[in-house]
């Protein structure tokens, strides 16, 4: 796409507050941009080969929306913990590494999509963070889930295609948890204790793919408890 074309988005932009710039062949990020900072809410710069996301995000105080997905990020810059509106932020297929400790202040995110990077930790800084619906960081490399993911509020947890050979207790204990993702791992069944069996809010365990086979997981004490959960909130959707 053209530097014109590039215009004419910008242009766009500033009457609607919502920018376009996927698949626009960027190599960075537009140093135009910086106009749009007092009204910019929506910006889309997926599928370019971005390699940085300059220090001046910070500035993008409106932001409710931004997706960064299929670019070559391997790190980002603290001053993301400024676009404290941020509501959906996308970061998949890229190659980050791990999150700012500023991820702490998004208070305000719903839905982040970090899947298909090569985070090798559980990314704590978004315990804490109470008005989450997704959180997706399936196709990484992490091995093992901190204990502190007792803070998480998230609804939805996609774990899938990680390399997590156990999981803390402490992940009964998240209050709105209600789905788990954890295909392809490489966790035992012995991984789902009692506790997060019975006394989780979770109704939905998606296991497949790990090392052992589905009757050992339909035998779990607290198998039956989970499957109540499980069939209530069918019911609830059908």
């Amino acid at each position: 796409m053209g530097n014109s074309n590039v215009k004419q988005h910008l242009d766009t932009a500033e009457k609607t507050g919502a920018c376009q710039l996927s698949k626009s062949g960027l190599k960075e990020f537009p140093e135009d941009l910086s106009r749009l900072t007092k009204n910019l809410r929506t910006l889309d710069l997926s599928e370019n080969k971005i390699l940085l996301i300059p220090l001046t995000i910070g500035n993008y105080a409106q932001l409710k929306s931004f997706s960064m997905a299929d670019n070559k990020l391997s790190n980002l810059p603290e001053e993301m913990g400024n676009l404290t509106k941020l509501e959906t932020l996308n970061l998949e297929r890229n190659s980050i590494t791990t999150l700012p400790n500023s991820f702490s202040k998004l208070k305000h995110l719903r839905n982040i999509n970090l899947s298909g990077n090569r985070l090798l930790k559980f990314p704590s800084q978004l315990c804490g963070l109470t008005n989450l619906d997704l959180v997706d960081l399936s196709r990484n490399k992490i091995t093992q889930v901190s204990e502190d993911v007792k803070d998480l509020h998230t609804i939805e947890l996609n774990l899938n295609q990680n390399q997590i050979s156990s999981l803390p207790e402490s992940i009964a204990d998240c209050p709105r948890l209600k789905v788990l993702r954890v295909e392809e791992n490489c966790l035992e069944v012995t991984a789902f204790t009692p506790k997060i069996m019975r006394d989780s809010q979770i109704a939905l365990l998606a296991v497949e793919g790990n090392v052992f086979d589905l009757k050992a997981f339909h035998n779990l004490e607290g198998y039956d408890d989970y499957m109540e959960r499980f069939t209530a909130t069918k019911k609830k959707f059908n």
